[in-house]
């Protein structure tokens, strides 16, 4: 086991499974956040968000999640190491723009921006949820509650925070950009790697990318335009 998690191949199968595992969750934090529009009053928000927090199931899967994130993080800086490493000369006649996306190319420093914003993101939600607490997260809640006012703590800040609303805004389109290859390509990995599914997963990769892009990018937007 442990000469196929160190081998080349090994590396790959861990860095798209755990790609696939992040892209469930993706779907899922969208679908919660999503719940920001749909509702102003913040109920529906708060009972996603506290259920989120408060579950079980949540709380084993959130360090997985964690742990996942991180094995990705690094076995792809390890896979592209090793690729730099065969390739120490580059071509210089070859037009990889040809044969490959522009994502495809970039994937480390879309992943390296989207890590960025994520630390920024945890900043200001997560670690105040979670950990140091903020006074929006009790306004208008009744003394005692165990639920939070998370709604308030969020749409506050795309409310008066152009700068992190824009910010939200382009994460969520390097994500989008990020997963037009990560998609298909951890399926590839994992042995969907003939002609009719890559065709059928390149053509997913793409609508799913919008959906997050556009799905990410309609919530600040929603506060920008309607406060």
């Amino acid at each position: 086991m442990s000469k196929f998690v160190y081998a080349s191949i090994g590396r790959k199968f861990l860095m798209s499974v755990t790609g696939i595992f992040l892209l469930l969750f993706i779907l899922v934090h969208l679908t919660v956040n999503l719940m920001l529009i749909f509702d102003d009053s913040g109920v529906l928000y708060n009972e996603a968000a506290h259920f989120m927090v408060s579950n079980p199931i949540i709380k084993v899967v959130e360090p997985v999640l964690a742990l996942g994130f991180l094995v990705h993080i690094i076995w792809s800086l390890l896979i592209t190491w090793e690729n730099w490493r065969a390739r120490p000369v580059k071509y210089k006649k070859q037009d990889l723009s040809v044969a490959s996306s522009w994502a495809s190319r970039n994937m480390l420093i879309l992943g390296g921006l989207i890590f960025f914003f994520l630390v920024i993101h945890l900043a200001n939600f997560y670690w105040k949820i979670k950990f140091s607490g903020h006074e929006l997260l009790n306004q208008g809640m009744e003394p005692g509650a165990e639920m939070h006012n998370t709604y308030l703590l969020v749409s506050t800040l795309f409310k008066t925070s152009w700068f992190y609303s824009l910010l939200y805004i382009i994460g969520g389109c390097l994500l989008g950009l990020h997963v037009t290859h990560g998609f298909w390509s951890a399926f590839q990995t994992i042995g969907f790697n003939n002609k009719v599914w890559l065709k059928r997963l390149k053509s997913i990769a793409w609508v799913y990318a919008v959906v997050v892009a556009v799905g990410f990018a309609i919530i600040p937007l929603y506060f920008m335009i309607k406060f």
